[in-house]
């Protein structure tokens, strides 16, 4: 092995992230399985559930793979861990999506994979930038209790801006508000970190 890939491979075994991208690999076949079992040629409106609860299942195991068990040495440490931080969260992220999109092939003007794309990102973000408050353990709180929210009462004005997790693929407001918190998140994160927790059990 390298010199450059000793230090990786370490790095991506204390953030499990093996384990992240097999957890992440079942979330997709969930999600597939889930597709085919909702009659969607029938009605496309009818896949809702998928890319709205997908997302979020795969933000929470990204979240859960941001913690960091030696905060200690990453404060001290020579190199800046900023690049390290910002490539796991958005190679976790782009695994996400590239995973999920096939479970709702077709009907991208509607709820194909546009939706699911943007909805990962912007759960990734939300999860993310919890994960720098919160800590990794309880970073998929805020955005579960949002998306559930708005999966259960998105109704009233400017819909397409606040409920982006359940608008079709297309809307411009709903990407908006999602890439703007996938880089508000992604920022925050690189920058700060999880919250320094306590060892995990």
């Amino acid at each position: 092995m390298t010199p450059l890939g000793r230090p990786l491979v370490l790095y991506a075994r204390s953030r499990a992230v093996p384990a992240t991208l097999a957890a992440l690999a079942g979330t997709a076949a969930l999600a597939a399985w889930a597709a085919a079992g909702l009659d969607a040629y029938v009605d496309p409106g009818r896949r809702v559930p998928v890319p709205a609860l997908a997302p979020l299942l795969a933000a929470a195991v990204i979240g859960v793979s941001l913690y960091a068990p030696s905060d200690e040495l990453d404060r001290t440490a020579v190199r800046p861990w900023w690049p390290r931080r910002l490539v796991q969260l958005a190679g976790l992220t782009a695994v996400a999506c590239g995973l999920l999109s096939p479970a709702v092939l077709g009907h991208p003007e509607t709820f194909g994979p546009p939706a699911m794309i943007r909805d990962t990102l912007g759960c990734a973000g939300v999860t993310a930038g919890a994960a720098v408050l919160l800590g990794a353990r309880l970073s998929w709180l805020p955005a579960f209790g949002y998306v559930s929210a708005v999966y259960l009462g998105a109704r009233g004005s400017a819909v397409a801006v606040w409920a982006w997790p359940v608008q079709p693929g297309m809307q411009p407001g709903a990407w908006a508000v999602a890439l703007g918190a996938f880089a508000a998140g992604a920022a925050l994160y690189a920058a700060r970190g999880a919250r320094v927790e306590g060892p995990r059990g």
